[in-house]
């Protein structure tokens, strides 16, 4: 990380301008005193300390690897892979993602790592000043922290899985931060874990406010078990994946795909609020266009024909764009480009239909078939689609990674990641992106980070 943005965060804790500088205000109304706060005497009030991890939420929303911005994963990493056509202007940030033609002094790989480490930094105040505080309740103290810890661990899982083995950042202290040395992937991982049992022991099971915008202890379930399918520790992430299905009472199997997007839906573990009422998603105003050729990017065929003519994913998250002699698709799971009266569309970070697609998967892999396929079915037969005629576990397993493709397609790098963890990067990839290198399967590290702090180096392979 860059000591200049390290001391620039240590100086913000000093006046409560840290959290407060944006997006506070949208998520609650805080009355502060005109006086600038200590960071001690954030942590006295619960309405103040409350807005510090409102503020890491809004952060998480605006920039870096989770916003839906073109800045995001969702946009570069549907790029980078195959889900999605550029056609904006050559030599433009995402042209070098969809050209998999990135290198280490590439302006968006400095700002997607130096977003993610600030805002760990940020999580990890929110914890310190917790620890610190002698005013504010147990319980109340308990579920912040569980936030901070599960937003702590769900940011280093997206560096891992983009950088490869990456520093693990538990402090503010940047003397340390700013000479930290990358770890394996197996020790980031128990990292992780660990971040994450502890966060399930202090979350509580219902959620804090509306609409599922605040993670809960199945929030930090859903990521655990997603860590330990990725480990490939298959009966903990098939257990730990039930542990969040079988809770009725919260979360209801959908009966429509029609309202799977929606703020209010059910099977939604988490979601991001809007930065005002009336906002929708980053995602819709990014990935919407109503006429052709598109401006920026569009549905690649290949993903497009991918699609049998029966699955009501086609006809429902796909939409067609035709000026007459060619037509493009783009996504349409948001289906809001634009403001409305009130919001009806969140971005979601977690749903249930990832859930049935690991454990799925988890169980076709410790030879659980039967279960498998009961998994896998629940979620064609959602789609319009008969039950799997697959029967080997080689079978219901590549089943289950096309029905994921089909699932997930451009949320959160879905694809790329599953590719990647699979080894099957250079078989799909190569075919359909001449210029595609194995060493892809890994970003480069910032240049400028590699400059400040030779801890970690080396650069990753290919850059």
């Amino acid at each position: 990380m860059r000591n200049d943005n390290i001391k620039i965060y240590i100086y913000r804790m000093h006046f409560v301008m840290l959290w407060l500088l944006y997006g506070c205000s949208n998520f609650t109304d805080v009355d502060l005193p005109s006086s600038q706060l200590t960071s001690g005497t954030v942590f006295e009030e619960k309405s103040t300390a409350n807005a510090a991890m409102l503020d890491v939420y809004s952060k998480i929303r605006e920039s870096g690897i989770l916003t839906g911005y073109t800045s995001g994963i969702s946009s570069q990493l549907g790029l980078y892979a195959d889900e999605l056509q550029f056609y904006g202007a050559s030599g433009t940030g995402l042209a070098n993602y969809y050209n998999n033609s990135l290198v280490a002094t590439d302006p968006q790989i400095a700002v997607t790592w130096n977003s993610s480490y600030t805002q760990i930094y940020s999580a990890n105040a929110v914890i310190e000043g917790l620890e610190r505080s002698k005013a504010l309740p147990a319980d109340f103290k308990q579920q912040l922290k569980g936030e901070a810890l599960f937003v702590r661990a769900l940011l280093h899982f997206y560096l891992l899985n983009l950088y490869g083995p990456v520093p693990y950042i538990t402090s503010t202290d940047y003397k340390i931060n700013s000479n930290a040395a990358r770890m394996t992937e197996m020790a980031v991982y128990e990292l992780i874990e660990k971040d994450l049992e502890q966060s399930i022991t202090l979350l509580q099971k219902e959620y804090n406010g509306s609409y599922r915008v605040r993670p809960n202890k199945a929030t930090a379930q859903t990521l655990l078990a997603r860590v330990y399918l990725y480990s490939e520790k298959w009966e903990e992430a098939s257990n730990m994946a039930s542990t969040v299905l079988n809770q009725s009472d919260l979360y209801v199997w959908p009966t429509s795909l029609d309202l799977e997007f929606k703020k209010e839906s059910k099977a939604t573990i988490w979601q991001l609020i809007s930065n005002v009422e009336g906002a929708n998603t980053y995602q819709g105003n990014v990935f919407i266009f109503i006429q052709g050729p598109p401006p920026s990017m569009a549905l690649t065929e290949n993903l497009v024909n991918a699609f049998s003519s029966g699955d009501l994913r086609k006809t429902k998250w796909l939409k067609a764009v035709s000026n007459g002699t060619l037509t493009w698709y783009h996504p349409y799971k948001y289906q809001e480009k634009s403001n409305t009266a009130t919001s009806l569309e969140y971005p979601i970070v977690f749903r249930m239909a990832e859930l049935n697609l690991i454990r799925a998967e988890a169980r076709a892999r410790a030879g659980d078939l039967i279960g498998a396929k009961e998994d896998l079915n629940k979620t064609r037969n959602l789609a319009g689609l008969g039950d799997t005629a697959a029967i080997e576990p080689a079978e219901i397993i590549d089943a289950v990674l096309t029905e994921r493709r089909l699932e997930f397609f451009t949320e959160f790098g879905h694809r790329f990641f599953d590719l990647k963890r699979l080894g099957r990067l250079d078989q799909e990839i190569s075919p359909l992106k001449p210029q595609w290198k194995t060493t892809n399967r890994l970003l480069p590290l910032p240049q400028s980070e590699l400059t400040l702090n030779p801890n970690l180096s080396p650069q990753n392979e290919g850059y």
